[in-house]
């Protein structure tokens, strides 16, 4: 029997749809571990259920984001952008859960927290767990941004504390070394650069067109500031605001990635990212800290979390 589709035309796709934030979240873990198996491991889904949502999500949004193999899944161009907006997404997706549960349980205490990228995945977990044994019931309202932006937000009152790891502090703030940190030159193990026994000099590597983080961010100033001299860093290949698809970028061998060692270290640990030998007198180390209005005493969960953040740790 032939149907008559003129009665029901088909309405082809439907661009203005929201994608899922499972899905979303889904993407972002293949970013992270490199796998659509092992993304699925870490949310507790069947792997057909994963391969399912990605399938929706690719169907929903019209882009293929991922080329799969044996091997494991590696984002396509689209892809590596896509995840990096659904990453900003899926943070205030966050905000809106946690500033729900705050509501919802009238807390008391608050404490308003922004924080660069890489402090913020790296080191500030472990701190607000041991702000949490101090005090248990404080509310943390967290901003991850760049380090532009977190000072920016101590100025305008929207945050009590920052935490920063650009090469330089405002004179109107006040500011506590926490810790220390060294961006590193990472290339996938088939890339030239992996294979290097000479150092790469700074000349060399201003000449290049790298893998970066967004101007603004404190990894993008360390190396404008390491790289002064010679006029650089090039025009970047791929420029994002997050450190995930950098790296997965980096993995996929595209070109060297210059992130932070504390983002990187599983990877190298593991092989999956050799580091490429600088010249000893390129210096990509940056000091990371604490910071807040110059004048302002820091209310009591606010000194507890500086506390934390300036205790000794042992190594990761």
């Amino acid at each position: 029997m032939a149907i008559d589709r003129s009665a029901h035309p088909d309405p082809g796709p439907a661009p203005h749809r929201l994608p899922d934030l499972g899905a979303l979240q889904l993407l972002v873990a293949v970013a992270e571990t490199g796998s659509l198996g092992r993304a699925a491991a870490r949310l507790r889904i069947s792997q057909p259920t994963a391969s399912e949502r990605m399938r929706t999500l690719e169907r929903r949004l019209g882009l293929q984001l991922l080329v799969r193999a044996t091997t494991g899944s590696q984002l396509t161009p689209a892809g590596l952008v896509v995840t990096d907006w659904a990453r900003r997404l899926l943070e205030q997706a966050a905000a809106l859960v946690e500033g729900v549960a705050a509501l919802k349980a009238q807390q008391q205490g608050s404490l308003k927290v922004a924080a660069s990228l890489t402090l913020a995945e790296q080191l500030l977990p472990g701190w607000l767990a041991a702000l949490r044994e101090v005090d248990p019931h404080v509310h943390v309202a967290l901003r991850v941004t760049n380090s532009h932006q977190v000072i920016q937000a101590l100025r305008n009152g929207e945050a009590d504390l920052g935490f920063i790891e650009g090469p330089w502090t405002p004179p109107d703030l006040t500011a506590a070394v926490v810790g220390r940190d060294r961006l590193v030159v990472v290339a996938a193990p088939g890339h030239p650069w992996a294979r290097r026994t000479r150092p790469v000099t700074g000349e060399e590597l201003a000449a290049t067109p790298l893998l970066l983080r967004e101007s603004g961010s404190g990894t993008r100033e360390t190396l404008e500031r390491a790289l002064r001299p010679w006029h650089g860093p090039q025009v970047p290949i791929l420029e994002l605001g997050s450190t995930a698809p950098l790296r997965a970028a980096a993995l996929g061998g595209s070109a060297p990635a210059v992130l932070s060692e504390l983002a990187v270290r599983d990877d190298l640990a593991a092989g999956r990212l050799v580091e490429a030998p600088l010249d000893p007198g390129l210096s990509l180390t940056r000091t990371l800290r604490a910071v807040w209005p110059t004048g302002t005493r820091l209310p009591d969960p606010a000194l507890h979390l500086l506390r934390a953040a300036r205790a000794p740790h042992p190594p990761g």
